[in-house]
This record gives C-alpha cells, structure tokens and sequence, in this order.
C-alpha cells in the first residue's frame, strides 16, 4: 500500500537518475517493486531502496546511489544511505502526516478501489496468467489422511492468492478411483453385500469397509484376489453395467466430500477422475508415444519411456493395464487442451516428488512446449494427528474433533478476557476449523512438525482463535462505539506510537502479499496477520474510541477500521471465514 507516495519517491528518483536502457513505463513498476517499508519496530515513516538487487533487475550501468541526492521537500523529509547486511540501501523518510493520510484514505475512502490499486501495481510488473491449481485429491476407497487435509487447506491458500491478484484460476479436485485396488473394492461391495441405499447413506466409510473386506480375504484366498484383477480388467474395458454403477457411487462421494468441504470454506471448480484416463480413453496419448519413438518395450513386456538416458519410466503394465502415471500424464495433456493454462500447479506432499519427476520427465520428452509450466509445490507432513476415537482419520471425524474440543474451551472460558458466544455449533465450527488452518499455515510448507490438539485450539495465543477474535472486537467497535467515520483523515492526532505502527503495519500488508505470493508460503501471511493482531488488541488497550472527544473518537475509528478491512482481506486469503461475533 501507499502507491501514491511510492509513485512520487519514484519520480524523484527518476529525476535524478537518467536512464536509457529501459523503457520509461517500466521503470516506474520496477523501482516501486523494490521500495520497501523500513523497521516496523520502530515510529519511523521510510521506505527503503535496496540497490544491489535493484541494479541487477534494471542491468544500467548508471550509479543508483545518486538516488541519495535528491533534495527533501514536503514529503520526503530526508535521503540518506546504510548499509544492511553488506548491501547499500537508500531511505527515504516520509512526512509522518502525509504518510498516516495517505495510508488510512488509501484504504478506508473505498476498500474496492483500494484492491483495484494494489492489484494494478502487481499486474504492471506480472501480466495475468491462468492457473490450474489440482489439490485435496483424496482417494475415495481410503481414509482422507492428513496429507489429503494439508493438501487441501495449502491448496486453498494458494488459489486464493492468485485470485486475490487477479489471475484466472480453475481448482481442480483430482479424485482416485482406479488401479487395480479398485477391482478389490468392487468384490468387497459384494462379499458386504451393501445395498445402493446404505452406501448413499455414508459413502467414504462403506467404501472403505468394503475395501478392508476384500483386502482381508484377498490375503488368504487366491480367488479372492483373482476376482478382483477381473473385475478391474472389466472396468478398464468398459463393461457398462459396472461403469454406471460405479458412477453412481462416485455421486455419493462427491455429495459427501462437498458438504464437508463447505465446513472447511472450499469449494472446487471441478472435480476429476482418475477413471477419465482408463486405457480406453487415453489410447491416442498411447499412440502418440509410440509414433514419437518413446514407448519401448523392457524385458518383461512393460511399455516404458526414457528420461535423463538413464531411467526407464513405466507407463504400461505388462497385462495392458494402465499406471497412475499414465493417466497423470493424460491428464496434464487434457487440461492443456481444455483450459490453455499459463501453470498448473499440482499441491502434494514431498513424498510424491520421484512420481512428479518422472511425470515432468515424460512430457518433456514428448517435446509440449507447455511442459515446464509444471510445477509439484511440496510440503511436509503432519504427525501425531488421529481421533480419541482411533487412528484411521476421515475428514469429517477431524472436523467433528475440533468442534467437540473447541466446544469444551467455550465452556472454560468464563475467566479469560474471550467470551465466546453460545450459538453455537455454527460458530464453534468455524472457531475450531480455523484452529485447525492457522495451526497448520503457520509452519513452513515443507516442513515436518507435530500436530498437539491443545496447542492448536487453545482460546489464547498465536492460533486462527486469536484471529476470530480480533477481527469481532473490530466489528464489535465500528456497531457500538457511538461515533461515525470521519470524512477525512486528521493524522495529527494519530501521533501514538500505537496509532503509527498500526498504520505501518497496514501498509505493509502488499508487501506481505507480494512475498507470500512469490514464495507461495502462507506462513509469511499468517505470520503477519498474527503480528497485526498483537498490534491491534494492544491498541485497542490504549486509543479508546467511546467517550473520548468525538473528532479524536472517529480518528480512532478509521484506524482500527482500516486496520479491520485489511485482516477482513488476510483472513479470506488464507482461507478462513472471518465472524463478526464469537
């Protein structure tokens, strides 16, 4: 935020400094691009102008540190040059009214042109691009583990950040329901003797049953297993009756998955089946291949395609039978067929990172063009996490644990300064969901860490709670505060050292996005967010509001509504549904 006096530091620089080498519409964004707020420790009103990456992105050959001789005026009070690990920085220092007016109006006079402004800047520098984001992607014959629900709430995030900056994104729900396993879950539908009502009536987990059944007696009879390899093979063929069958059964998953994805706040814009790619469907990729000279046939009779001349990747089985492989390979060209995506972003854990190698390796063998938009973006996992009820985790019973738990603080929470409102389940819910996202986003993506219910619910602390909390004292204050916005920022009486690192932590919030987004790391968001709200509550401590003088009252209210519109925006990108009571 704080355009406007960006743009003006950057014509004062552009002033002084002659450039040729880059058309002049560039240079604006790439010097703005640049600008960074200065210590948020401190009351100071700077920007700072870091030179050494700066020079590499404009490749000039002119000396940048003459930026440091331009003349203060009204606004920019005082240049001068430090240096911050080892790397010249100019500062700026902004008159600390014009920067409290700026910020504040910027935000508050209309939050949709306020976004409109931050997504300009971005797309100036970025041009709009369409993604393709696949995430969740649970298998529907299996528990929805931990992977499945981190997938999920990273995936999330990161849709919504391409959205947020105005990119094209399509969220793609990838579901498993083909590989030989499945030959198993159809014969355990049988030995169970489920009817179609009692597997509409909880799908996941009569599909599950039905496969630990088959699995079971697959163990000890070889009939068992035979069945089921037959049973596949007719799916793979395209037998009618057990195709509209099977269809019937993926509806009730996807009924069930979406209710439980409305509690979570995500939704997709499609939902894909592994079974789209049945050897049936992707015979043409097959020939492909084969016309390209990349199929080969091993020693054992599977097809496989080099990559790196020195790995063998399979795609076919030796008894014709596809691998998931193959089908995510189909289904990479499908979607580029389909939607002409800019990058398709696939959200799965480090385990899968040999699996995303060999998929990439063979689509760019193929020689797509579109190949290296590919990207596998990682994290790791979570341990520690089941039930009271046991280890086996679907979703739902993740879900019903939050709420359950977040229900028992609720009663405890008569002698903490947090009241939460008996509504009850609705809101518990939602307490407990974001719980859940904020303990989760937290962390570095990639990395490994152990889930503590306690630590992730509790009422206080750095948790999605504190979150909730905040943004309804905000709301809370705008309803009963007795005083309206003022129709124009007076920053002179906006002098707190609570009220100015308010108003630069407002500021820093593109910042904060731009980096999140660059990284596409939720915790450098979340992390802010969390920081903002410490800032924000000890405000709130100390700028009292009602029954103060009403013009030092509504400039108040227009901190701390600025203040409420921006964590509104940060709670929505990281996925959360933000209350206005608790």
């Amino acid at each position: 935020m704080g355009q406007r006096l960006k743009q003006y530091v950057c014509s004062r620089v552009l002033e002084v400094l002659n450039w040729k080498s880059k058309p002049n519409d560039i240079l604006p964004a790439i010097l703005s691009s640049n600008l960074t707020l200065g210590k948020l420790q401190n009351t100071h009103t700077e920007f700072y102008l870091p030179l050494t990456p700066l020079q590499h992105e404009l490749n000039v050959e002119a000396n940048l540190s003459d930026a440091k001789n331009i003349p203060p005026d009204n606004v920019i009070c005082n240049v001068y040059e430090t240096t911050i690990k080892k790397d010249i920085n100019i500062v700026f220092q902004i008159n600390k009214n014009i920067f409290i007016k700026d910020i504040l109006q910027e935000v508050s006079s209309d939050p949709v042109l306020w976004k409109k402004s931050l997504l300009e800047n971005h797309l100036s520098h970025s041009p709009k691009k369409k993604v393709i984001v696949e995430y969740s992607s649970p298998n529907i014959a299996k528990p929805f583990h931990m992977g499945h629900l981190r997938s999920t709430i990273i995936g999330n995030f990161i849709a919504n950040i391409h959205e947020f900056l105005s990119h094209d994104v399509v969220r793609i729900n990838y579901l498993g329901d083909w590989g030989t396993q499945f030959g198993l879950l159809q014969v355990g539908l049988d030995l169970c003797e489920y009817s179609e009502a009692m597997i509409k009536q909880n799908p996941m987990q009569a599909l599950y049953k039905a496969y630990v059944e088959a699995n079971k007696k697959a163990e000890s009879d070889p009939a068992i297993a035979a069945r089921a390899r037959e049973s596949f093979q007719s799916l793979e063929e395209g037998n009618t009756e057990i195709l509209k069958k099977w269809e019937v059964f993926r509806n009730y998953t996807v009924q069930e998955l979406q209710t439980v994805y409305q509690r979570l706040g995500v939704y997709f814009d499609e939902y894909n089946w592994e079974s789209m790619y049945s050897a049936k469907e992707i015979s043409d990729l097959l020939q492909s291949l084969e016309n390209r000279g990349l199929l080969k046939t091993d020693s054992d009779g599977k097809k496989v395609v080099e990559i790196n001349q020195e790995r063998r990747i399979p795609i076919i089985k030796s008894d014709g039978s596809t691998l998931y492989l193959t089908r995510d390979i189909a289904a990479a060209v499908d979607r580029y067929r389909k939607h002409n995506f800019t990058e398709m972003l696939y959200i799965v854990d480090n385990a899968q990172t040999d699996h995303f190698t060999a998929l990439f390796g063979v689509l760019s063998q193929m020689q797509l063009p579109w190949a290296p938009s590919l990207k596998h973006i990682k994290f790791g996992r979570i341990r520690g996490m089941s039930t009271r009820r046991g280890s086996v985790v679907f979703l739902k019973d993740i879900l019903d644990e939050t709420r359950d738990i977040m229900s028992t603080k609720q009663q405890e929470t008569h002698t903490t300064k947090v009241h939460l409102n008996e509504d009850t389940e609705g809101t518990t819910d939602i307490l407990g969901i974001s719980a859940v996202i904020i303990n989760d986003l937290k962390q570095r993506r990639q990395r490994d860490y152990e889930f503590d219910w306690n630590r992730a619910l509790q009422v206080q602390g750095d948790t999605g709670v504190k979150l909730q909390y905040t943004h309804c004292r905000l709301v809370s204050l705008e309803r009963n505060c007795g005083v309206s916005l003022p129709g124009e920022c007076d920053p002179s009486v906006l002098q707190e050292p609570e009220a100015v690192l308010l108003v630069k932590n407002i500021a820093r919030f593109e910042e904060v996005i731009m980096k999140s987004y660059s990284e596409l790391e939720a915790c450098v968001l979340v992390n802010y967010l969390l920081r903002f709200c410490n800032l924000i509550n000890r405000a709130l401590e100390v700028l009292q509001v009602k029954n103060e003088d009403i013009h030092i009252g509504s400039q108040r209210l227009l901190l701390f509504h600025s203040s409420r519109v921006v964590l509104n925006e940060g709670m929505k990108i990281v996925g959360l549904q933000p209350l206005s009571q608790m």
